[in-house]
């Protein structure tokens, strides 16, 4: 029982060591300014998208548009049903 009790009260000693231990060098600033860059470049091909997708809906706005001035406009008579006539 007392080399039990030995081996946990060591083994609590090393965990403790350990987790004071500070972390392993490695930098974590040299990934942020790629993330950064990253980023902006997203935000531009997606600003570019964004135009591009709302002067087509212009464009097919004025089509419709133009469209729909230039169809011939037909009276009431003809457009009721031929049952009502």
């Amino acid at each position: 029982m007392n080399k039990l009790l030995a081996t946990l009260i060591a083994g609590f000693f090393a965990v403790g060591a350990f987790a004071q231990a500070p972390a392993a060098a490695t930098p974590a600033t040299p990934a942020a300014p790629v993330k950064v860059e990253a980023k902006a470049e997203v935000k531009a091909e997606h600003k570019a998208v964004k135009e591009e997708k709302k002067e087509a809906h212009k464009v097919h706005k004025s089509e419709k548009k133009a469209e729909k001035s230039a169809a011939p406009v037909a009276p009431a008579a003809e457009k009721a049903p031929a049952d009502k006539k």
